[in-house]
């Protein structure tokens, strides 16, 4: 059965796989593996209470809970920019306006800021393709939430997360092509990487300070604007079911949007209770919802996607579920619908 729980050091390998298979634009997921070998460590010190808000992360990997093999990964920044400035730019409007020349101009414009300190992210979301199936996407991206939900002083009272942003049909950022090149004199790939290592210095020393007019940019960058990877939109989706949107906020190497949403707001949060649980002996009907349940242990975190009826109490789970989650007699479970019930479909 596929499980999400806590990356392992003997993750990295399969991790470090995987950083190479994401392609341009996850700066959060470099493929380097002192980087991710660093990552994984601080990981598992957060999750044993040793590290302080600003170095807090949480790593999660979806594994097979027979073999232990990795099919994707999944993380929270419990407080992002307090170690390191984190920049993106808000879209916002300047008005140039004459009465006697009879002139209204609205101009959009990009201001960089730093807005999103000390917010929450959740990052990393990767899940390899030959697993981009049934609802194993959804158990990777919302199994944050439900760990969200089950430690909520651990975070932000704002949760974000950056999407990746419009490539071009050669790997290309339109958007560092008309914008970012002319104050680097790099390429996209080379700043995407140099962010990921978490050198992000460079930023403030030559990004610029003042708005930019974005109708001086390339028709080309202009039109990517706060849109997203290909490969993302699925992701996207899945956030904005669970009540994150865009709030004009993107990145400042490829303009991909970021999603936020009030932490206890966020659908999975507010509706996920605490139930008993019972053995099922048959196989689940194929028409019955599915369902995000996870244990309730920190550092033995484990979440799960089951089908059971929509008000079976207590939840009916089955042997592999139980043996996945680590349960033993006695003990509560989180669950929630995996998919809103007006989002499901038949």
């Amino acid at each position: 059965m596929l499980t999400i729980r806590p990356a392992e050091a003997a993750d990295l390998p399969a991790i470090f796989a995987m950083s190479g298979r994401t392609g341009t634009g996850l700066t959060s997921l470099p493929p380097d593996p002192e980087r991710l070998r660093d990552r994984i460590e601080r990981s598992l010190r957060s999750f044993h209470g040793k590290v302080e808000r600003a170095e807090e992360c949480y790593v999660f990997v979806l594994a097979d809970s027979n073999d232990g093999s990795v099919a994707g990964i999944c993380a929270i920044e419990s407080a992002v920019g307090l170690r390191e400035a984190w920049y993106n730019f808000r879209v916002g409007t300047l008005v140039h306006a004459s009465r006697e020349l009879d002139v209204y101009n609205a101009t959009p414009t990009l201001f960089l800021s730093n807005d999103h300190t000390g917010h929450t992210e959740l990052c990393s979301l990767f899940l390899d393709t030959e697993h981009r199936r049934g609802k194993l996407g959804a158990l990777l991206s919302k199994s944050r939430l439900m760990f969200i939900a089950e430690y909520p002083d651990a975070f932000g009272a704002k949760i974000i997360a950056e999407l990746r942003g419009k490539l071009d049909a050669a790997g290309k950022s339109p958007f560092w092509e008309g914008l970012g090149r002319h104050f680097f004199e790099i390429d996209f790939s080379r700043a995407d990487h140099l962010s990921g290592m978490g050198n992000r210095q460079f930023v403030a020393e030559l990004m610029p300070r003042h708005p930019v007019y974005t109708v001086l940019l390339p028709e080309a960058a202009r039109n990517v604007i706060g849109e997203v990877h290909d490969d993302t939109r699925p992701a996207r989706s899945l956030l904005e079911s669970e009540g994150f949107r865009y709030e004009g906020y993107v990145d400042i190497f490829d303009a991909g949007p970021t999603v936020e949403a009030y932490r206890d707001n966020i659908r999975a949060v507010r509706e996920s209770r605490i139930l008993h649980w019972a053995e099922r002996m048959e196989p689940a009907p194929a028409d019955e919802p599915w369902w995000l349940v996870s244990n309730r242990r920190l550092k033995d975190f484990r979440c799960v996607a089951i089908q059971a009826g929509k008000r079976a109490r207590p939840l009916p789970l089955s042997r592999d579920a139980i043996d996945a989650l680590h349960l033993h007699p006695g003990e509560t479970v989180r669950a929630c619908l995996l998919v809103p019930p007006h989002r499901r479909r038949g």
